[in-house]
Parts: C-alpha cells; structure tokens; sequence
C-alpha cells in the first residue's frame, strides 16, 4: 500500500516515487518523543514523525499496539497526502499529531481489511 507508491505533486504535475526506508525511535537520533519514519522521495529524503503517546492511546481504546508495519503505512499514507494537498517539498521532516496517527491507522486498517492482508515490509539491503 504506502511502502513503495507513486504520486503526483499538486503544483508541478510531477510523479513523485515515494519508498519506505527505515523506521527508528527519534528519543536517542534528535531527543525527540517520536518514531521517525523516512522515506525517498525521488531520492530524496523525507522524514515523518509519529508521537510516542500515539501507541499508548491505541493501547487504550482497542487493547492493540501499533506495529512496524503499521507504523510505515500510517506515515506514507500521511506523506501521500501531504504531497497530494501541495506539501512544501524543501521540508525534510513533518510531524503528526496524534489525532492523525490514530484517524489514518483506522484508514489504513479498513484499507488492508478491504485488499485482505497489510503488505509486509521490504528487507533492505
């Protein structure tokens, strides 16, 4: 679904390859209460941030956590977004709030419910 999918820019028409590339906590990489998900966008860069507080507050309304893979669908179907509504593309990293963690988490489990199963992420090399 959002591991490896392209998309076009808003303002320049151009089709944008967007490919998931690692997922870390950003507590010990920026000192950060987040999990920093990075992507290449055309080779280049982007990083989204998802608060820590956003796992906990699933654990508490459904009893589950939010995987790896979860995690990576959540922030490239935000990136997609973002690029779709005109993001600022000389950004390299935006940060979720945890309203929109938890609403695309439902979105992206509705979607892998409807195609029958989350896509596993890619081993890299």
């Amino acid at each position: 679904m959002y591991e490896d999918f392209h998309v076009t820019d808003r303002w320049s028409g151009e089709d944008l390859h967007c490919r998931w590339k690692g997922t870390m906590v950003a507590i010990a990489t920026r000192h950060a209460d987040a999990v920093d998900v990075r992507f290449d966008v055309n080779g280049r860069p982007m990083w989204i941030a998802l608060p820590c507080t956003a796992w906990q507050q699933q654990k508490q309304r459904s009893g589950r956590v939010i995987t790896d893979q979860l995690t990576a669908q959540i922030a490239g179907r935000y990136l997609k977004q973002l690029i779709e509504e005109g993001y600022d593309s000389q950004r390299e990293i935006y940060t979720m709030t945890v309203p929109e963690v938890l609403a695309l988490l439902d979105a992206v489990v509705d979607e892998a419910r409807a195609q029958g199963s989350m896509p596993t992420l890619p081993i890299l090399a």
